[in-house]
């Protein structure tokens, strides 16, 4: 049993690197950890003349499928991304046997039952702590910790992308355009920064977040999704008004009747949350159980570190059952729980528009929510300077609803969009935590 495990690393990029030299430089302390030592047989990598110091050129390969191919693999660490080929590479190396670490979100969003039931099959692990919020372990408290409770919401900031964008906007009293520069000029956000602000990266976070903690079956195309492209200063002006902060959250939560509501949208977030006071690149977790009650997870969501310590610890993890020949991955997919429509959803929002000014029309919009079962809980009455309004209507009414259904509330948009009292443009933003 003193023979080396035999591993294969996928994509060596910021993770992949980091990852690399970590095997490679902590090779004495891994093996104390673990009981046999680790041995890096192959690096495969898009293309071969990046600079990778502290990685010896003669383990890299851009023949991804022959290195996955090999009968004598124990792990194969996925850190390339996308669809494919890591969805072909993943199937083959659970096929032969081997283990999988994967940080691949989008992979693990559309294929985790599939590949979960591929890897019981032959008697395999698949790990994916790094696909969700960086270094904060929260996959494996879903699934193992909180395995005897029954959770019934999990909601977080899962990208650390959007959540500096907007921070920026609350703290620096920019544009999203501007914060956006700045993310991009810092790191945090890529050239093409699509997936992240169109919500994209979280839906994918959403849906195994939903999984694993309602032990079902959910693809990230089954998240509803709005990103925050839309948001504007006067957004994050109406928050403040409220004591609130806008955030993107990542929202899974169990109906009355015992479905699932999954979806990703900007909210404005009561301060006196805790989701309101994370800050920057951060990400952090809320969780609600029976019988745990509230539990919080907070911490680094990207980089090349604090990825690749979630990286490394389910290698250790996978290695110590290697070593002891077994498997400890449990699929969760059994109770076949249905994704519900985004129209059955319950929230509460928050809705600016302008108005003429005129005796009644306060009256009118009140008989109009309550036509449609919606009740306020809040309203506010401003007068604008003359710049600030389309022509005709000088107010504006910002009003927040108790907990509704989102078919009434578009129902609500629909007909204030359409009435003469009303100007042009109807914003609205859910609220959570008030």
């Amino acid at each position: 049993m003193s023979k080396p495990l035999k591993v294969v690393l996928l994509g060596a990029g910021v993770v992949g690197s980091q990852v690399a030299r970590i095997i490679l430089n902590e090779g004495d302390t891994l093996e104390q950890r673990i009981g046999r030592r680790l041995e890096l047989v192959g690096i495969g990598v898009r293309r071969m003349d990046a600079d990778r110091p502290g990685i010896d050129p003669a383990l890299l390969t851009t023949d991804l499928e022959s290195l996955v191919a090999r009968d004598d693999l124990d792990i194969v660490i996925e850190l390339i991304g996308g669809l494919e080929p890591a969805r072909g590479l993943v199937r083959t190396a659970l096929s032969k046997g081997a283990s999988v670490i994967s940080a691949n979100k989008a992979l693990l969003a559309e294929d985790l039952g599939e590949l979960s039931r591929l890897a019981q099959e032959n008697g395999a692990d698949l790990y994916y702590e790094a696909a969700v919020a960086g270094a904060i372990p929260i996959i494996r408290p879903l699934r193992e910790s909180l395995v005897g409770d029954d959770i019934t919401e999990v909601m977080g900031i899962v990208n650390g992308t959007t959540n500096f964008i907007l921070d920026k906007m609350v703290t620096d009293d920019v544009s999203f355009d501007e914060a956006l520069a700045e993310a991009q000029d810092l790191g945090y956000a890529e050239a093409d920064p699509t997936a992240d602000v169109e919500g994209h990266d979280a839906a994918a976070k959403a849906a195994i977040l939903a999984g694993l903690a309602f032990h079902t079956e959910v693809k990230g195309g089954e998240v509803f999704t709005q990103g925050i492209t839309g948001v504007t200063e006067s957004d994050i002006a109406a928050a403040e008004s409220l004591d609130c902060t806008v955030k993107l959250l990542a929202v899974a939560k169990l109906t009355a009747d015992d479905r699932i509501i999954v979806k990703v949208h900007p909210a404005m977030v009561a301060n006196k949350h805790p989701l309101a006071s994370v800050r920057g690149a951060y990400n952090a977790i809320f969780v609600n159980s029976r019988e745990a009650g509230e539990l919080m997870f907070l911490g680094a969501g990207a980089g090349g570190n604090p990825t690749a310590s979630a990286v490394m610890g389910d290698v250790v993890t996978v290695a110590r059952n290697r070593r002891r020949g077994t498997a400890g991955h449990v699929g969760s997919g059994y109770t076949r729980r249905q994704v519900a429509p985004i129209g059955e959803s319950l929230a509460q929002f928050y809705l600016s528009f302008e108005v003429e000014d005129r005796p009644g029309v306060l009256a009118r919009c009140a008989a109009l929510f309550g036509d449609h079962g919606v009740s306020l809980r809040v309203v506010q009455q401003a007068y604008l300077e003359d710049e600030e309004h389309e022509e005709g209507f000088p107010a504006r009414l910002g009003v927040m609803t108790h907990e509704t259904r989102e078919s009434s509330l578009e129902a609500v948009v629909a007909e204030l969009s359409a009435a003469d009292f009303v100007g042009s443009e109807v914003r609205v933003m859910r609220v959570e935590g008030f």
